[in-house]
């Protein structure tokens, strides 16, 4: 399973690669917005980051970008997509799972312009990126846990069907918005391909009450040992 950080900020990203071995990025607008950055300096920030150490290329480390909520217009955001796919060969264009932006995702990957289908809440959502060609599909987490649904069985479902058309490992599943180290176990057994997710709770994965009881028994053994 590959980990990805959701998050703009360029601290958390170096971060988390350095610390965590992160395999990409996921941003979107609320992230740019807690930047601090306007949208054009945030992303292109992490591409020069990117080109720095020597990262470039899709395959080597993703960041999925985010174009402007506010169109609806599959034209539109062909436009916006060219134009920030062209800072970085790292960039993957984020399109929200609409009729507009799956028709947008679709010209796209013709292109050779890679996308990632998000805001996909049901395993029905998640078909059409997949039939057309789009690099990652992102079926959310939080959110629908938040309102009580099993998202383990959701995205189980989204395998299946992946697995039954030939789709499964073409078009990557991102597991998003995930809020909790047990989400993560969820989409790891279900067999999501990636999870995103803010860089505490990568933190708290590492975190256990009996790791830390342990190495208190083990340092207290250690300063307790006999020397000579």
């Amino acid at each position: 399973m590959k980990y990805f950080l959701d998050s703009a900020k360029l601290d958390e990203i170096q971060y988390a690669y350095n610390t965590f071995g992160i395999d990409g990025v996921t941003t979107n607008p609320r992230h740019i917005m807690l930047s601090g950055k306007p949208f054009m300096k945030a992303i292109t920030d992490i591409a020069e980051w990117i080109k720095s150490v020597g990262l470039e290329g899709i395959d080597k480390f993703p960041v999925s970008v985010e174009i402007n909520p506010h169109l609806y217009d599959a034209d539109e955001m062909v436009e916006m997509a060219k134009e920030v796919s062209a800072i970085s060969p790292n960039f993957v264009i984020k399109i929200p799972a609409v009729e507009s932006g799956i028709t947008a995702a679709r010209r796209l990957e013709k292109m050779g312009i890679r996308t990632n289908v998000t805001l996909v809440f049901s395993p029905a959502q998640a078909i059409l990126p997949a039939k057309n060609g789009s690099l990652f599909v992102s079926p959310f987490i939080g959110w629908k846990e938040a309102n009580g649904e099993d998202c383990r069985e959701y995205i189980k479902n989204i395998v299946e069907i992946y697995k039954n058309y030939g789709f499964y490992k073409k078009t990557e599943i991102i597991c998003a918005a995930v809020r909790t180290p047990k989400q993560i176990v969820d989409c790891a057994v279900a067999g999501a391909d990636i999870v995103t997710t803010g860089l505490d709770v990568y933190k708290d994965t590492m975190k256990h009450a009996y790791t830390t009881q342990g190495l208190g028994t083990f340092i207290n053994a250690w300063d307790n040992t006999i020397t000579e």
